[in-house]
C-alpha cells in the first residue's frame, strides 16, 4: 500500500469525512470571510508600485484590511520560473514568494488560503498542463510526485508557522487536473489524484480546509455532475469553491439558484472563491445562503486586474474600497483570521 494511500485512510478515520452524509467536524462554527487574492503583488512591487489611500502610501495587505478584509488567497505553480512557466526566470508564484507572502499576511492576523495550481502556468477550464517535470511518469509516479509536492510545500510553511487555513487541490478543476492523465473524461483517475493531494495536506495537519474549486458559478446542472461525481468516488473534501464572472457563468440570478441549490444538497459550506464584478450583490447573495452555509468570497486580484480597486498608479478608488468597510459592518466581519 503507498504511503498517500494509508494516510488517507488514517485521516478519513480521524475527522470523520468522506462522503455528503457526514458533516465536516467544524460545520458548527459559520466563519465569515472577505478575502482578496494578491498573488501579483511581489511582482507589482518589484515594478516599483505603491499603493495608496488618501493621499497616504501603505502596504497593499494593511490598506486592504483597514477596510474589511480578512483573508488572502495566494497561487502557487510547480516551477513558474521555466521557460514554458508562468514567470520565465523570476519564478513569481514559486515556493520561495509564496513563503514570504505568507509571512506577511499570518503578521497582520488575517487567514490565508492556498491555491495549487498543480502545473508550471496559469490552469482554468481551458487548461491543466502538466508541470514539465511531471510529464511522461507513470501513474503510480505522478501520484507519488503530486503528494511529496503537495506536502513538501506544506512542510515549509508550517517549519516557518504560516500553515494555509484553507488549501485548494486544484485551481477551477471542473474539466480535470494535470492533462491528459486527470481529465475530467478520465473521471476514475481525476478521483484518485484528488484523493493523492488531499491525503498529502491532511498528513501535514488535518486541520486544513480542503476546498474543490470549480468555475461553474452559474451552473447548476454542471456543479452537481461534478460534485456527485466526486462524492460517488469518495473524495473526501471539506469545502465548496466558485468561480463567478458574469461573461463566462451567468446573471446574479443564475448564481444565486446555483448556490442556493448547493447550499441545500451538500454537506460542505460554500466560498465564491473568484470573482470580480458586483461586488456586493455576489457577497450579499452569499451570505444569505440558507443555514449559513456561504463562508464568504475571495475577489480576485483587486490591485490590479479587470475592475481593480486600485488603479495603474496604486491609488485606491474609494467607492469601489468602501463597498468593502459597508460589508464588514453589514456582516459582522471579524476583523482577524476567522477560522483561528
Amino acid at each position: 500500500m503507498r504511503s498517500y494511500q494509508f494516510v488517507m485512510m488514517i485521516c478519513m478515520y480521524l475527522i470523520g469525512m468522506g462522503c455528503s452524509t457526514h458533516q465536516p467536524s467544524f460545520a458548527q462554527s459559520s466563519p465569515r470571510i472577505l478575502g482578496a487574492d494578491i498573488s501579483f503583488l511581489p511582482q507589482l512591487e518589484d515594478e516599483g508600485m505603491h499603493f495608496q489611500v488618501d493621499g497616504q502610501t501603505e502596504d497593499a495587505i494593511a490598506i486592504l484590511h483597514q477596510h474589511g478584509f480578512n483573508f488572502i488567497r495566494l497561487r502557487i505553480f510547480v516551477h513558474p520560473e521555466a521557460d514554458s512557466g508562468y514567470s520565465p526566470g523570476k519564478g513569481y508564484c514559486d515556493l520561495s514568494h509564496t513563503l514570504a507572502m505568507a509571512r506577511r499576511i499570518k503578521a497582520a492576523g488575517m487567514g490565508f488560503l492556498l491555491d495549487f495550481h498543480y502545473s508550471d502556468t496559469w490552469a482554468d477550464p481551458g487548461k491543466q498542463y502538466i508541470p514539465e517535470a511531471w510529464k511522461n511518469l507513470s501513474l503510480q509516479l505522478l501520484e507519488d510526485s503530486l503528494y511529496h509536492y503537495t506536502r513538501s510545500v506544506l512542510l515549509a510553511l508550517k517549519n516557518q508557522g504560516t500553515l494555509p487555513d484553507i488549501v485548494q487541490t486544484g485551481n477551477e478543476i471542473n474539466n480535470g487536473i494535470l492533462w491528459p492523465v486527470g481529465n475530467i473524461e478520465h473521471t476514475d483517475t481525476l478521483a484518485e489524484l484528488l484523493k493523492t493531494a488531499i491525503a498529502a495536506v491532511k498528513s501535514v495537519d488535518p486541520h486544513i480546509r480542503v476546498m474543490l474549486h470549480i468555475a461553474d458559478g452559474g451552473q447548476n446542472a454542471e456543479s452537481r455532475w461534478f460534485l456527485n461525481a466526486m462524492l460517488q468516488r469518495q473524495v473526501p473534501f471539506d469545502l465548496i469553491g466558485q468561480s463567478y464572472y458574469p461573461q463566462w457563468h451567468g446573471t446574479l440570478t443564475d448564481l444565486q439558484n446555483n448556490l442556493t441549490d448547493l447550499a441545500g444538497r451538500y454537506t460542505q459550506p460554500i466560498i465564491v472563491v473568484e470573482y470580480t464584478y458586483h461586488k456586493k450583490e455576489v457577497n450579499d447573495i452569499v451570505f444569505h445562503l440558507p443555514n449559513q452555509k456561504g463562508w464568504g468570497t475571495f475577489i480576485w486580484e483587486p490591485l490590479n486586474t479587470w475592475e481593480a480597486i486600485f488603479d495603474k498608479q496604486g491609488v485606491a478608488n474609494d467607492s469601489l474600497l468602501h463597498i468593502y468597510d459597508s460589508l464588514s459592518v453589514q456582516y459582522q466581519i471579524p476583523r482577524n483570521d476567522p477560522l483561528q
